[in-house]
């Protein structure tokens, strides 16, 4: 565990990586409908902008997770950050400079993805490695904030970019990779590990365990915070559409607006965090409400297109994507043991990335299709998906008193 004078640099250099990963995405929404004018190419082409950068991420992900599990966290993460900047370079690069433009800022959209991939996930390992018991609930909780806290300025930083020249924000990306490589490098401190790494079969050996007792309500937690991505960015995708053909409205102000849904969701994880300590009834419960939250709110949405009472709907299901994905972290973070733990984070981070990855491009086709359907549809998805919590994730009865524990196995009965 990090010394106490040094904690607070410890825990503000952990958020500082997923805080970069959002800006992979988030900050290039409000830039879309600008990009697909310049580069005269149609709406699902643009959409695979952030496409293409989460299933890159979502293929590299186990691969980096197995890596800091055989390796150390900080070998993974400083060169992952260093490719993610060198990403955006080339994207950069491209828009200015490049013909065939297009081809090329997906190929450093896919490089960035890469890097994507050795950041938050194997954050989430570290926060299990370093912090043990209820504070590693509320570091996790703080690092799914700086995940929402990134959401909420990186709109509004693209939108501010994009006043330069509309792909300045590709050159911020290493600037943003520059901060968090300096702050990973002199503040976060690994434990040196005596032992030989594990051997690949007995490693793949352990992994099957795990699936093999846990497997039900780990998958169910997986869907669960892809759902959570999935129909976050979807909507994202949809406001930022919305704002620029049916209210004109654009740049700044158009950043502004989508960090409001954001806000509550950033806002509403620092405080669940900081909350559940390893109260694992009250992590159910949380996700519980927080699935029914999300599902009122898309299901009253069909009667609201005039942009405020829309946005006051919609902020519930932001509290309540805010209630869900501190409590998905702590449970798999902590359920298993640190050997393994890059590993089923970072799958858990693939996830993820697959749901941000075909937001855009279902919620394009669902927008063609009907705007009632597309709400009704996505309500019915995040119900079911809470229904699969109500039934797959089982409390003990029995909460052992020792609060410090590595791994939440005896806390949690496995179905």
């Amino acid at each position: 565990m990090p010394k106490p004078k040094h904690k607070g640099l410890t825990i503000f250099a952990i958020g500082s990586i997923p805080l970069i990963l959002v800006l992979g995405n988030s900050m290039l929404i409000p830039v879309l409908p600008k990009m697909k004018a310049e580069l005269d190419v149609s709406q699902f082409k643009i959409s695979l902008v952030i496409t293409v950068f989460s299933i890159a991420a979502a293929i590299a992900i186990p691969i980096l997770g197995y890596l800091s599990d055989r390796f150390s966290r900080k070998a993974i993460i400083i060169p992952a950050l260093i490719l993610y900047g060198t990403g955006g370079i080339l994207a950069g690069a491209a828009a200015a400079w490049f013909s065939n433009t297009y081809t090329w800022i997906l190929a450093g959209r896919v490089l960035q993805g890469i890097g994507a991939a050795g950041t938050a996930p194997i954050a989430m390992a570290l926060a299990g490695d370093l912090f043990k018991g209820g504070e590693q609930s509320k570091v996790l909780g703080i690092v799914e904030a700086s995940n929402g806290f990134g959401k909420v300025v990186s709109p509004i930083i693209g939108s501010l970019l994009a006043l330069i020249v509309w792909y300045a924000a590709f050159f911020a990306f290493p600037i943003f990779c520059l901060i968090s490589i300096l702050l990973t490098m002199f503040f976060v401190k690994e434990k040196k590990d005596e032992k030989e790494p594990q051997p690949v079969g007995k490693y793949i050996k352990g992994l099957i365990s795990v699936f093999k007792t846990e497997g039900r309500w780990l998958f169910v937690a997986y869907l669960t915070g892809a759902t959570c991505l999935f129909t976050l960015f979807g909507i994202l995708f949809y406001i930022s559409d919305i704002l620029e053909k049916d209210h004109q409205i654009d740049g700044v102000l158009k950043g502004g607006i989508l960090a409001v849904p954001l806000l509550f969701m950033t806002v509403t994880s620092y405080i669940t965090g900081s909350k559940i300590g390893k109260k694992m009834k009250l992590m159910k419960t949380m996700i519980i409400v927080g699935m029914l939250l999300m599902t009122v709110s898309f299901a009253t949405l069909i009667f609201f297109k005039s942009l405020i009472p829309f946005f006051a709907v919609l902020v519930i299901s932001s509290v309540g994507t805010g209630l869900v994905l501190p409590c998905i972290n702590s449970f798999i973070t902590g359920s298993v043991p640190a050997e393994r733990r890059g590993f089923v984070t970072s799958l858990y981070g693939s996830v993820r990335f697959l749901g941000v990855a075909i937001g855009p491009p279902v919620f394009t086709s669902l927008m063609d299709w009907s705007r009632t359907g597309m709400f009704l549809t996505t309500a019915g998805l995040t119900l079911f998906v809470g229904l699969l919590c109500l039934i797959f994730i089982r409390v003990g009865k029995k909460e052992p008193s020792n609060d410090e524990s590595d791994t939440l196995f005896e806390k949690l009965e496995y179905t």
